[in-house]
């Protein structure tokens, strides 16, 4: 029998003879030996050897199950058999996913990558996501998602047409897998160790895992074989009799009974019990016992561990829990004790999930459980062993100390299983799912409760939940609570719950938990040290486990026959509610200053009231309680209403912020149909049932406001501070319109909803789609069939609101694409209710107005400041009609005419605020007036019983006109109405003073509110002895504070009618201002709905309610006619004293000196806002700057600079020199210029790959070295130009400063502490003026520098003469200037501009810091900034005029500090480039006998450098004429150059032809000046050597003339570019602009190459030659020089030649259209280093090289591998896209920022980090943005927030 060590060609033999013998007749010995066999392999590894003994096992197991063939094959076998209908494949967090709403049943569907992109989803409503917690693709799974969204490989039902299985085929594994997943299972039991103390020790569990790693991926590997293998693995889990025989521990194997000793003590030590022990320890029988215990188990963490039974340690260590707050512990209160601590185990399945439940769902075991799935008889059987362990997952849960982790893993499970109805049905049916849940909910929740301190303190027996406590803080309920939502979202499960009474009471005690939980106590002496954050925990807590259960079950209350769970639900809720008002010992009055957000039972109760009546057409009346219960009702949302109000007039200041965070948080979008709106439904139910008068005296008074409301000038409020008085009286006012207004929940229909919560959104600010999606409140049960999105969604926004576009200024932020309304919307439909019930924030409500009359402006209908706008409301549902009484009860008209009366007589604390809620409130009662009153009758009725009242009736409409003359009011003695006499009248006038005087019936608002309680409570109960109970503290009860009060009778003589005239002439200031508008017009009574009413002030209102007083009764229009009439002068409010009238005359002066500092600062601003206009912006053409002067046309003798910090004007001098801001910056820009006009595009496949031979950068590397190779280094390095990788660009504001200022203020940047986005030791700073960015100064040098005879430059000098010149100048050796500050700063600043770019970018030269290297980098500079400006021009100068660059151009000034440093280093006059332009040479090859190499042939020389070499080495200020001098010269070489390229470009007959025909005209007169005479000499000279030797075999194209003037001119025009700008830079003057054909001609005049402008259209090239010498003696020796070299090497000769040099642009890559295409490409990519996908992949825009960014794998040296590459692709600029968030960031240096996003959705938005997961596109202009700025070096001016990246990126 061979044994664990033998060979793999041994285990093949075992394998296959087993295999057959089983299949013969000896078939039961065969299983013996199989048995013995496999237990002696997989006996768990004794000691350290496990990884091998397991790799060992495995090998045997693969050798078993295929029965000795190749693993492979079978594998492929078994695979053939799998009917795949489903694709089940099983992923972690942070996958990328797709969930599409169109083809989804389920809401939490999701579908892999590939599915998603084979289905057809286009047009769908889909998004990629994030995984949070895993998944699994739902593909082909019809319960899920709809048939026509499953990908093509799901689509087809295969089941039929796959084979039978052959029974041979898994024989082997029906008998290995058994015994392979009971040694799992032993290995489990054995490394599982009861911990000693409380902590399972992390390691030991990590370590059993980490060994067990292959044997469950082997699992793994098997569940992926398909159908068949499947099955056996679920025969195999699933089978009992498997399980008895192997597990029971019964038997003669010690091993195995050791084993299942340790299950048993698991399974104690888990506070679970095996049932057979119960029986025996007769336990049973202690229902109530063991509850408690084990709640205590549950609550003080484990229960120790090797006993069986709970000991109490519960009470040592739970009695301090968080908090300092004493748990509560409740003894039994769940009916079913066996749902927490009974476990049995009858199978695999069952023994392994406990296990992995035990070691906290290890991610693999995880994984494997779920990749059974697809077998349908597994998925059953799964979820119910998953329902059994249901509470011992949540006491695990509990325990835990990686709750998060595991929480995500106990989804990922639930989620699947759940989401299908079919088999939640099935499992709530067999296993009591719902049971199960709801106790487990309890249990958990029962283990963190305290007691209660709302209302009574000591008495309360109500217990809350402790938000302090980690099971909340941590949302550690959050799995439970998230299956149980998902169970109920399905009908059928929802039913049950709905139709179990038992259920529903248990529920509702749940929900009581949450009742009044978080507390808050207002602090009134100091402030409260500690600023506790539970808020946070509270409010999700109600949110998620007592709303979303709620909109779960309310949504499946839509109909008329569900109305009897509704009146379940609301009975429970209205038993729950009266066991918590008995609890509190609740009797009619809130405890002072305190308030709690959480009411979670008075919700569930209005929610389903308002279902009820919507959906359901249920009675109202039916199901309400009592008048008593409705008072006790209203009392603590309402105590809310009034605590935000003093929460907002910071009464709760000394809480500190977090008060405020939940005020914010309960009207907060998400949470505000959970919270706010139910609880003003409620007030609103309970306030259309009980007695008016009652609800506005509470209202009052519960807002602390009923002591102001006094016609009284003066008084005292005993329970107000004076300065929170006006705010208070506000808040009442709004509450009270909010009350009357809002029609949420009683009658408007859905889409109106929808309408007006977008319509309120939108006033505030224009928001973005996904904003609104956001802030428009939804159910916040996912599963509740509002899908956002949807096509209401869509279509009401389209409606209401333009689509904005987003816009891009060149540097300007970057906008998205807004909604903003539409002008009908502002005009009929803004509503400032609705406004103020959604602003979190105060300051939205005054967006929404300053928009609104920025509006009403704009269009013309109003031009002042308006008041908010009265909108007319959805008629209500006949249900609530009661709410109307409110308006029309006497109460209110009482504060209405007090407030009113005090407004119009100036009494302090009132606003305007509060006159427009006043005149709002009387115009909703106009609006809503019960039917037309006979007049007459009213009145005659009236005069009986209005002995003890103000107003004769209740309606508005005939109280409006009530006069009323005398009150009697309670003032302190030392109020002014004390000293005035009572009028006589008052005596005589016997029935008006009985009438009016004995009317303090406001003040005793309190007194009344009492009286109706007691009415209400004694019609509710027969027994009379119920009386209320005395306040607690009479607080209304005047303290005997000074002054008394005391009774005065005040004259008023005013109705509600004649004070609103009266208002209206103090509103417009003048007289008599109101006249009724139907004495002109009767119309307006019939229309009264004018649009003229509708926007305006306060007087509009007015008038908008006078007539709408008029329109409801005759003698209404009657009154306001007479009080017209009267002429009534405004009421004084007291004579004016000189005293006052100064102070008045003080205050007007104040308000115009406050206008005239408006005015001021409004100049100041546009003045500054034009600065930056021209400052900043990059486009602007006609920017004025001080550097203007220098250009100007007057003959200045100096020129003139301003310092922007000391501010004085003057020369720059030797000594005090000026300089220029600039900012130096390496750059690549031009080395990215490709010779190609088509832009590459960045790789989105293999395929594609991007290799960078073909820029610019690397083909003037090639060149350089392969000169070096062959020529003189330091004749090389004179005849290239470097600077195209990690050149220095030199870009200045224009603004200019002393460099001594400068100084100075760098060490003032130094000291300030203040954060800049900079590095001032780096030398960077912002421009005092304009503050852009720099980090360097430019000195200026002193004198004019301009030769200002600008065009007379031809002189009469002949060429030969100022050739001469020139070399003579050359001659002067170059002395260093003396030491003076300008020269000192030029150093300096020459420093600054080497130390801009790296090392590698300034050392060319093969002898490392040989002096060839400064003169090359420093001419090279140079000519970087002249080819940048070129590209900046566009690439060619047809623009002419002094561009924008031009404008900010400090060239002028680079060049004097260049030429000073050049100078210094002399050319040896035997190398000097000039002698070898312009004199034939003497001696003839002799020097080629030396050694050294040979110096570059002239015509191998970039003539652009010689230009700049020879300009920059003049003496300057150079002369016009020289410069024209060296220009000619310069320009023949170039022409000769030509030539050559083209004699290589032509084929040989062509060349002989051409040579014929030039030596024909050689001797004409102008011959030297005909490019076919000159082409032939050229080519009769280089035919002397081996140049045209190797004939190409490709065809070349035959040259015409035409084709070759052409060619010559395209070669000529980039030196005639630069040397043009350069003309421009030294000698001022504007580049003549032209078209693109005439640019060659031209330009060439301009510079003085062209005689005249003769014709034009005849001209040629050569007509520009000026030879010094012969030409045919300059052509011969210059082509002689090649000639030579090609006799050495022949093969380089052509390769050398100066090609025509034809780049484009530079450019980025192209990104595709679609986001997606990029994103599937990248995400996935693999690090090149170490080969993971890396976490935050990136990818470079300007080559495409794929970077990981902040990845470690790459770093080198300390530098991150985007950092170092931004350096070697950028020159330290980089621009990177990051994959997974869509945005595009810049690295500048050593800083970077968030640049933004170029890929924006179909509403024009960003979505940073894929956070929404939309399909994104392209934005085109934003490209063009990022291109610009990367091409105009810009990013460091434009974007704004700059950080260092400490080389981290």
């Amino acid at each position: 029998m061979a044994g664990a060590g033998a060979s793999s060609r041994d285990k093949r033999e075992t394998a296959a003879r087993l295999k057959a013998a089983l299949g013969g007749e000896s078939g039961a010995a065969a299983t013996a030996e199989l048995r013995t066999l496999l237990e002696l392999v997989l006996a768990p590894a004794a000691g350290p050897g496990g990884g091998e003994a397991a790799g060992e096992a495995l090998e045997w197991c693969r050798c078993l199950l295929s029965g000795g063939e190749p693993w492979d094959s079978f594998v492929q076998a078994v695979r053939a058999y799998d009917p795949a209908t489903l694709c089940g494949l099983v992923w972690t967090a942070n996958f990328v996913a797709y969930r599409c709403r169109t083809c989804g049943i389920s809401p939490c569907m999701s579908l892999c990558a590939e599915c998603f992109h084979q289905g057809e989803h286009a047009g769908h409503d889909y998004n990629m996501f994030r995984s949070q917690a895993g998944g699994a693709c739902d593909c082909g799974d019809s319960n899920v998602m709809r048939e026509a969204g499953f990908c093509k490989r799901h689509r087809i039902k295969s089941n039929s047409n796959v084979p039978c299985v052959p029974k041979h085929l898994l024989m082997m594994s029906e008998l290995v897998l058994p015994q392979f997943i009971f040694s799992l299972i032993q290995h489990l039991r054995e490394g599982y160790n009861e911990p000693a103390l409380d902590l399972p020790s992390e390691k030991d569990l990590h370590k059993i895992l980490q060994v067990l790693e292959p044997h469950v991926s082997f699992l793994e590997d098997l569940t992926k074989m398909g159908g068949a293998m499947r099955s056996v693995l679920t025969q195999v889990l699933t089978s009992q009799q498997f399980y008895k025989d192997l597990s029971s521990g019964v038997g003669e194997n010690a091993c195995a009974k050791k084993s299942h000793e340790k299950y048993l003590i698991a399974l104690k030590g888990s506070g679970l019990a095996f049932p057979e022990d119960k029986i025996a320890c007769n336990m049973q029988e202690q229902g109530a016992g063991t509850s408690t215990l084990s709640v205590q188990g549950l609550a003080g963490g484990t229960a120790t561990s090797g006993q069986g039974d709970s000991s109490d340690e519960e009470d040592q260590d739970g009695s301090q829990g968080v908090g300092k707050r004493k748990r509560v512990k409740l003894s039994s209160t769940t009916k079913d004790q066996s749902i927490m601590d009974v476990l049995k185990h009858k199978c695999f399945l069952e023994e392994l999930l406990f296990w992995t439940i035990k070691y906290e769902f290890p991610q693999k075991m995880v994984t494997f459980l779920l990749n059974m799935l697809p077998d349908q008889d597994y998925k059953i059987a799964f979820t119910k062993t998953f329902v059994q362990h249901y509470a011992f997952i949540m006491k695990t849960l509990k325990k835990s100390h990686e709750s998060d982790t595991m929480s995500n893993r106990i989804v990922h499970i639930s989620v699947q299983l759940f989401s299908n109805e079919e088999l939640a049905r099935q499992v709530t049916e067999e296993c009591q799912l719902l049971d199960i849940m709801v106790t487990v909910l309890l249990y958990m929740m029962e283990s963190c409760l305290i007691k209660s301190e709302l209302q009574d303190e000591e008495n309360s027996l109500h217990v809350v939940v402790n938000c302090g406590e980690a099971l909340l803080k941590n949302n550690t309920y959050w799995p439970l609570v998230s299956d149980f939502i998902n169970i109920l979202s399905h009908q059928s499960v929802a039913k049950k719950f709905l139709e179990d009474h038992g259920l529903l009471v248990t529920w509702m005690n749940f929900v009581s938990f949450f009742q009044g939980m978080n507390l808050n106590k207002r602090e009134l002496n100091e402030h409260v040290e500690f600023e506790s954050q539970t808020y946070y925990a509270a409010f999700a807590a109600e949110l998620e486990a007592c709303a979303q259960p709620m909109w779960g079950l309310l949504s499946h209350c839509k109909v008329r026959e569900t109305q009897e769970y509704t009146r379940n639900v609301v009975r429970y809720c209205l038993e729950a509610l009266q066991d918590w008002f008995d609890a509190i010992n609740f009797v009619d009055e809130p405890a002072p200053n305190q308030v709690t957000f959480h009411l979670p039972l008075h919700r569930y109760f209005a929610m389903f009231l308002s279902k009820a009546v919507k959906c359901q057409e249920l009675d109202l009346d039916t199901i309400l309680p009592d008048q008593e219960m409705l008072m006790k009702l209203m009392i603590h949302p309402l105590q809310i209403q009034a605590s935000l109000s003093e929460i907002h007039s910071n009464m709760w200041v000394r809480n500190g912020l977090q008060i405020k965070g939940q005020a914010m948080t309960y009207v907060q979008s998400h949470f505000c149909n959970s919270m706010i709106d139910p609880d003003i439904y409620l007030l609103q139910v309970c306030a259309s049932r009980l007695d008016p008068d009652y609800f506005i005296s509470s209202v009052f008074e519960r807002f602390k406001v009923v002591d102001l409301l006094t016609m009284a000038s003066q008084h005292q409020n005993t329970v107000l501070d004076s300065e929170h008085e006006r705010s208070m009286l506000e808040g009442a006012l709004t509450f009270l319109v909010l009350l009357l207004s809002l029609r949420l929940h009683l009658g408007m229909t859905d889409d109106e909803i929808l309408r007006a919560e977008m319509v309120a959104q939108l006033c505030m600010n224009d928001r973005t789609h996904s904003s609104l999606l956001d802030l428009i409140p939804e159910n916040p049960n996912p599963k509740s069939g509002i899908i956002p999105g949807s096509l209401s969604f869509e279509s009401v926004l389209s409606a209401v609101a333009d689509f904005k576009a987003p816009v891009f200024e060149p540097g300007g932020s970057m906008q998205q694409g807004m909604y903003t309304p539409k002008a009908e919307v502002w005009d009929k439909e803004f509503d400032p209710v609705m406004v103020i019930l959604r602003t979190v924030y105060r300051r939205d409500v005054q967006s929404a107005m300053d928009r609104y009359t920025a509006f009403l402006k704009q269009s013309g209908k109003f031009p002042g400041n308006p008041w908010p706008p009265y909108k007319k409301r959805t008629p209500l549902h006949p249900s609530y009609r009661g709410l109307i009484k409110l308006l029309h009860c006497k109460t209110l008209h009482i504060v209405l005419f007090t407030l009113l009366y005090k407004i119009l007589m100036d009494h302090q604390n009132l606003s305007e605020h509060v006159l427009c809620m006043v005149l709002y409130l009387i115009e909703l009662g106009l609006e809503n007036s019960p039917e037309q009153e006979s007049d007459e009758e009213e009145s005659a009725r009236g005069q009986e019983r209005c002995h003890d009242s103000w107003f004769p009736g209740s309606n508005l409409v005939s109280n409006m006109r009530h006069f009323i003359n005398y009150v009697r009011v309670r003032v302190p003695e030392t109020a002014p109405e004390v000293k005035r006499e009572p009028p006589a009248s008052t005596s005589s006038d016997g029935l008006a003073s009985s009438q009016n005087s004995g009317t303090a019936q406001v003040f005793s608002l309190v007194a009344e509110r009492r009286k109706k309680f007691q009415e209400i409570i004694n019609r509710n109960t027969s027994e009379a002895n119920q009386v209320v109970r005395p306040k607690t503290s009479m607080k209304w009860s005047a303290p005997g504070a000074t002054p008394q009060l005391t009774t005065a009778i005040l004259e008023v003589k005013e109705s509600i009618l004649s004070l609103l005239i009266k208002l209206h002439h103090k509103l417009s200031g003048k007289q008599n201002s109101y006249y009724p508008p139907w004495l002109d017009d009767v119309d307006v009574l019939i229309h009264p709905e004018i649009p003229r009413y509708s926007h305006g002030d306060g007087m509009t209102a007015v008038e908008r309610i006078l007539l709408k007083a008029a329109v409801q009764s005759r003698l209404n229009k009657r009154i306001i006619e007479e009080i017209c009439r009267k002429v009534t002068p405004p009421v004084p409010p007291k004579k004016i004293s000189s005293a006052e009238k100064k102070t008045l005359d003080k205050e007007e002066r104040r308000q115009k000196a406050r206008e005239r500092q408006q005015k001021l600062l409004a100049e100041f601003a546009s003045r500054q806002k034009s600065f930056m206009e021209t400052a900043m912006d990059v486009e602007s053409p006609d920017a004025d700057i001080a550097m203007e002067v220098a250009t100007s046309e007057q003959h200045v003798s100096e020129a003139i600079y301003d310092c922007v910090i000391c501010g004085q004007s003057g020369p720059s001098t030797e000594d005090r020199p000026t300089g220029l801001v600039v900012l130096l910056q390496a750059s690549s820009v031009l080395g990215q210029c490709r010779n190609s006009t088509e832009p590459r595009r960045l790789p989105t496949t293999e395929e594609e790959q991007i290799y960078p031979w073909d820029t610019c950068a690397a083909l003037h590397d090639v060149r350089l070295t392969t000169l070096q190779r062959y020529f003189k280094d330091s004749s090389c390095l004179q005849a290239v130009s470097i600077g195209w990788e990690g050149g220095v660009y030199v870009q200045t504001c224009g603004h200019t400063l002393h460099i001594d200022c400068h100084k100075s203020y760098m060490e003032s940047l130094r000291n300030d502490q203040v954060l800049q986005g900079f590095s001032v030791d780096k030398g960077e700073f912002t421009c005092p003026l304009c503050r852009q960015f720099a980090n360097s100064v430019l000195p200026c040098y002193p004198g004019n520098h301009m030769e200002r005879s600008v065009w007379q430059s031809h002189s009469n000098k002949c060429l030969q003469d100022l050739v001469q010149e020139v070399e003579e100048l050359q001659e002067q050796l170059g002395t260093f200037p003396s030491e003076t500050n300008l020269s000192k700063e030029m150093e300096s600043v020459m420093k600054d501009i080497k130390s801009t770019t790296q090392k590698k970018y300034t050392d060319y030269s093969k002898t490392p810091g040989s002096p060839d290297n400064d003169f090359l980098f420093m001419y090279s500079v140079a000519r970087t900034n002249l080819e940048l400006e070129l590209v900046h021009r566009g690439g060619n100068l047809c623009s002419g005029g002094a561009s924008t660059a031009g404008k900010r151009s400090c060239l002028n000034q680079l060049f004097h500090v260049l030429a000073m440093h050049m100078r210094l280093y002399s050319i040896d006059s035997a190398y000097n480039p000039w002698r070898k332009l312009t004199q034939p040479s003497q001696e003839k090859n002799s020097e080629l006998v030396s050694e050294e190499l040979p110096e570059v042939p002239v015509l191998y020389r970039d003539v652009s450098s010689l230009l700049l070499i020879q300009i920059l080495t003049m003496p300057q200020p150079l002369h016009r004429e020289h410069f024209t001098c060296i220009i000619k010269v310069l320009f023949t070489l170039l022409y000769t150059q030509a030539l050559a390229a083209l004699s290589v470009k032509c084929n040989a007959e062509d060349r002989m032809a051409w040579k014929e025909s030039g030596a024909l005209k050689k001797n004409t007169s102008s011959g030297e000046k005909s490019w076919e005479v000159l082409l032939g000499h050229v080519i009769s000279e280089l035919s002397k050597g081996k140049i045209y030797e190797e004939e190409e075999t490709e065809e070349l194209p035959v040259v015409t003339p035409d084709s070759a003037e052409c060619y010559l001119q395209q070669f000529c025009l980039p030196f005639l570019r630069i040397t043009s700008l350069l003309q421009h830079h030294l000698f001022g003057g504007d580049l003549p602009s032209c078209q693109e054909d005439e640019e060659f001609t031209v330009l060439a005049s301009c510079l003085g190459l062209l005689p005249s402008f003769q014709s034009a259209h005849q001209l040629t090239s050569a007509s520009c030659l000026d030879w010094a010498v012969p030409a045919f003696d300059m052509i011969s020796q210059w082509c002689s020089e090649l000639v030579s070299f090609a006799v050495r090497h022949p093969d380089q000769v052509k390769a050398l030649l100066i090609q025509e040099p034809k780049w484009d642009l530079p450019r980025l890559l192209q990104l595709p259209e679609n986001y997606n295409t990029i994103f599937q490409y990248y995400h996935r990519k693999t690090c090149s280093v170490c080969t993971k996908v890396p976490k935050d992949p990136a990818v470079c825009l300007v080559c495409g090289t794929f970077v990981c960014l902040k990845g470690l794998c790459c770093k080198q040296q300390s530098y991150c591998e985007c950092v170092l590459h931004s350096q070697n692709c950028g020159a330290g600029t980089g621009i990177f896209l990051l994959i997974n968030a869509s945005v595009i960031i810049i690295i500048r240096g050593h800083r970077f920022c968030l640049w933004g996003s170029v890929y924006l959705d179909a509403h024009g938005e960003e979505d940073r980090d894929l956070r929404r997961g939309k399909p994104l596109y392209i934005c085109k202009e934003r490209y063009k943005v990022l291109e610009q700025q990367w091409v105009s070096h810009t990013f460091d001016h434009i974007n704004k927030r700059w950080g260092p990246h400490y080389n981290g990126l």
